[in-house]
């Protein structure tokens, strides 16, 4: 018997059965309450300062709402640990059509993390949910919402939202989840006071790393979603109207090709449109979330990221290196980040951000070849589409061979592959391309119409 039915057999339950505020003269923390049955509970928090928010009363309905919709998302970090088959939700009433919305997005959002432990789950079984608790209270702040907050990790995506969204005579506040170095620079940069940061601390239970040691199931969990619910809430404390997020058209494509199995399933429009559907019916915050970058692909944003010289040095994508504020340089986001810009940035300005030429490198020749679709399965990674890969190698190949330079390793092995006579010649469909496919307001509009 694998692990994953074995452990569905061991423990069958698992349960979510509240969250707390505690508030303090200087902070509000959200702890929630989890429970394997029979092997452990979990206590995950969120702590926000009072000097980040401008609003908070418990009796607001949409405030408890939201809280309790981030303990949804962050329940799955949890189940995924034995895959129970029932999950009992006692900290709110949840309707049919809400108790199959959230069965979706666990469905889709585990995708990776089945794919990748060999399970074979089907959405009719994988997991029912029982609904056990109350109904929220029906009682709403009065409130005027104004201005965007844009959630801010550190890379190029959120820098290029930064600098569009200045155009606007709006007022503009950054959000950041665990802030490191490069989250810092970045706001910094752009010019955001201390006041308009919004920082809030998120933990994990170090039960689940425990269990994580002891050989129990690992894996994915989409992220995005925690952006989205919690870039509501503290939008709405902030009295913000717009969450601006800077997910692209390239996160639509799926990492294995031909599946549904996609790393970047909560930043594509399918949750997008899903999550707005979902807070519009059953939350009503008055908060509008969507992604500024969403009808430009991945081409783009580094076109247009190459314009802003001043966040080149500071910026950081990559996930082994997020703890030391480094590129490893090893891995598919560096490499991925470098062949998207190489055609836009001198091969000075690349080796002064990655300290070396990724290019070069004959240890990286597997990674692109999945990065091109020369192998089916890209790499589980937040990264652009085949296409655009190539057509940001081809570029640079062509480029280089104009100025008569020699070149570097991985492009001479490209130029063996079919990927390069298929797109040698290939106009290049990014360079006006926008996506209509999209819940951009029409005061954005403008500042990605022309991409």
């Amino acid at each position: 018997m694998n692990k994953y039915l074995e452990f569905r057999e061991r423990y069958p339950l698992f349960s979510y059965h509240g969250y707390h505020i505690e508030e303090t003269s200087d902070a509000i923390m959200f702890r929630y309450d989890f429970e394997i049955a029979g092997l452990s509970s979990f206590h995950p928090t969120w702590t926000i300062d009072k000097q980040h928010i401008k609003y908070f009363d418990q009796n607001d309905e949409i405030i408890q709402k939201l809280i309790f919709s981030i303990g949804m998302v962050e329940l799955s970090s949890y189940w995924k640990i034995t895959c129970s088959p029932l999950v009992e939700i006692h900290a709110a009433q949840l309707d049919e059509q809400q108790l199959a919305w959230w069965k979706k997005q666990y469905f889709l959002g585990l995708q990776e993390f089945f794919y990748t432990n060999g399970i074979k789950a089907e959405e009719a079984d994988f997991m029912h949910i029982k609904t056990l608790g109350n109904c929220f209270a029906k009682t709403k702040g009065d409130r005027v919402l104004s201005g965007c907050m844009i959630p801010v990790g550190g890379g190029k995506d959120s820098a290029v939202t930064i600098e569009l969204c200045k155009q606007l005579d709006m007022r503009l506040c950054a959000y950041i989840i665990n802030s490191r170095k490069a989250t810092q620079d970045s706001v910094d940069i752009g010019g955001f006071n201390e006041e308009a940061v919004i920082k809030v601390k998120r933990t994990l239970d170090a039960n689940m790393l425990e269990c994580n040691k002891k050989g129990f199931l690992n894996g994915h969990t989409p992220f995005s979603a925690l952006v989205a619910f919690s870039a509501t809430l503290f939008a709405y404390l902030n009295n913000l109207r717009y969450v601006v997020l800077s997910n692209e058209d390239s996160a639509n494509e799926s990492t294995v090709a031909g599946t549904q199995i996609n790393h970047q399933y909560s930043k594509s429009f399918q949750f997008e449109k899903d999550f707005h559907e979902y807070e519009q019916t059953y939350i009503d915050s008055g908060v509008y979330y969507f992604s500024l970058l969403r009808g430009w692909s991945e081409f783009q944003i580094a076109r247009q990221f190459a314009k802003y010289p001043q966040y080149h040095q500071l910026f950081r994508s990559c996930n082994v290196g997020s703890k030391t504020d480094i590129w490893c340089g090893n891995c598919p986001k560096c490499l991925f980040v470098y062949l998207i810009l190489s055609p836009f940035l001198t091969d000075a300005e690349m080796v002064s951000i990655f300290n070396k030429n990724l290019l070069n490198d004959e240890a990286l020749l597997p990674i692109m070849e999945q990065l091109i679709g020369y192998q089916s399965e890209k790499p589980f990674e937040c990264v652009g589409s085949r296409e655009e890969v190539n057509t940001a190698i081809c570029m640079k190949i062509a480029a280089l061979e104009a100025q008569k330079q020699p070149l570097p390793l991985l492009l001479t092995h490209y130029c063996t592959l079919p990927q390069y006579e298929c797109y040698r010649n290939q106009k290049n469909p990014y360079e006006h391309y926008f996506n209509r496919e999209n819940l951009i307001p029409e005061i954005f509009l403008p500042l990605v119409k022309e991409g």
